[in-house]
């Protein structure tokens, strides 16, 4: 073999060698990426396409440029759960096999976003249906379960749309993976917060119970066995805001299935805490009578009171 060959031939095994150790670190890298069902915390903004608009963000500046109300929500990082639809399609396959630390901005069409402008979804309507506080344009307006704005109100027809307000908008996704969330706990706050735009106090605790169970043996007599069993139960403190979200008033179930599923758990308990506060008796709401009435004899009382009822009617009669 000549030099030349054998330089050919060293030079294709260390290209060989390269490539192998190249495969080795994408695989490394690869199973070291988010996958489904991993919890992640996320900082992120969203703009319309077109015009740069901000609709959501987690950074307080950013949204106080945007002229955004900073005092009506939160403005921190988000926790996600991959696979269970926190997130746009588009976003979401951008973050699987990503690591910690990346960031980017991600192109949501329309369609992956809000959905596409329907004109039918346009539909005129009887102004009696709308309460009449909401009768301007503009006003957002719910008939027959059916979320809407106002367009138009003329007379005792109204013209409403009900497409959803970003329908047919272009979106831009910014973001950087803060953190991957491996505590449970954390997770179930991030989770109810996604979902309350708030995170309440959690906890997860494991009890033990007592179950039985009924076996038959063969001639088919039954035998109740008891066992202890372990139950992961998480402990949900539920804030005045959260009592009058009505996300949660209608879909709390379906978030409690959701809390048990993805995080393994076996209950959900939701604990009211009433404060102390300074209203004092039920009696100091009714000018003091509320306490001691049932002890009184209600015509006795009236008897002693000097009240002369031809007074006051003269009284009245003079004013």
């Amino acid at each position: 073999m000549s030099d030349q060959e054998q330089a050919d031939a060293a030079d294709e095994a260390e290209g060989t060698e390269t490539d192998a150790e190249g495969l080795e670190s994408r695989a490394d890298t690869d199973a070291d990426g988010l996958e489904d069902g991993d919890f992640v915390r996320v900082a992120y903004t969203i703009r319309t396409a077109d015009d740069g608009r901000v609709i959501d963000t987690t950074d307080e500046e950013t949204a106080e440029d945007a002229e955004i109300d900073v005092d009506e929500y939160d403005f921190e990082p988000r926790i996600i759960a991959l696979g269970a639809g926190h997130v746009f399609s588009s976003v979401e396959e951008a973050f699987l096999g990503a690591s910690v630390g990346d960031e980017g901005t991600v192109d949501v069409p329309a369609e992956d976003a809000f959905g596409a402008y329907d004109p039918d979804e346009v539909e005129t309507v009887k102004a009696d249906k709308i309460p009449e506080e909401d009768r301007y344009p503009g006003a957002q307006i719910q008939i027959d379960n059916r979320q809407g704005h106002l367009e138009t109100i003329i007379g005792g027809r109204a013209r409403v749309d009900f497409n959803h307000p970003l329908a047919g908008e272009d979106l831009e996704y910014e973001y950087e993976i803060l953190a991957r969330i491996d505590d449970r706990e954390e997770q179930a706050a991030g989770m109810l917060g996604m979902y309350l735009q708030e995170a309440p106090e959690v906890r997860i605790e494991t009890v033990t119970e007592e179950e039985e169970t009924v076996t038959e043996d063969d001639d088919g007599e039954e035998t109740v066995e008891t066992e202890a069993v372990e139950k992961d139960v998480l402990y949900v403190t539920a804030t005045q805001a959260m009592q009058m979200n009505q996300q949660w008033m209608f879909q709390k179930q379906q978030i409690a299935q959701d809390l048990m599923d993805r995080l393994d758990l076996d209950r959900v308990v939701i604990e009211e805490v009433i404060e102390g506060g300074g209203m004092g008796g039920l009696g100091g709401m009714m000018g003091g009578m509320g306490g001691g009435a049932g002890d009184v004899d209600i015509e006795e009382a009236l008897e002693d009171v000097d009240v002369d009822a031809d007074e006051i009617v003269d009284e009245i009669d003079e004013e």
